[in-house]
């Protein structure tokens, strides 16, 4: 299989690595994308803004020349929010965060036998259920307010 008579198969398309990085959705551009354009029908508003978390399907990602060049149609309102430029990489304060919940996480007979548990719990590895827990499914646990 993946042996034709005229030797291996050959994709139409060449096989690249997939950028993690958002592109430019203007046609020909590669650049990487800063802002987000999105329409607002109703009021004949084009809103560019800080690139979004995910990729939206009614919106376009636009580099940075794309976005200081945006023109609107005619009487439409073109409204610009503050759009970052900086660096999308995480802060030292961003990783030492991730670095202490990891800690944390890691230390499962702290939090169960601390002094602030509650009278008669156990351990997760212990052999009680713990009164927290109001349900299970799988590795997921519901947990029931320590004020009530």
């Amino acid at each position: 299989m993946g042996v034709s008579r005229r030797g291996p198969f050959k994709s139409a398309v060449p096989s690249i690595v997939v950028s993690p990085v958002r592109r430019c959705s203007r046609t020909a551009c590669g650049r990487p994308a800063v802002a987000t354009l999105t329409y607002v029908y109703a009021d004949s508003t084009a809103v560019l803004g800080p690139l979004a978390t995910y990729a939206e399907p009614h919106c376009y990602d636009l580099c940075a020349e794309h976005s200081e060049r945006l023109t609107a149609p005619r009487g439409w309102e073109v409204v610009r929010l503050a759009v970052d430029t900086g660096s999308a990489r995480p802060s030292s304060d961003d990783l030492e965060a991730l670095a202490n919940a990891v800690r944390e996480a890691a230390r499962p007979q702290e939090r169960a036998g601390g002094a602030g548990a509650a009278p008669g719990a156990v351990a997760p590895g212990g052999r009680g259920p713990d009164p927290m827990e109001v349900a299970r499914r799988g590795h997921l646990r519901v947990l029931r307010s320590p004020d009530s």
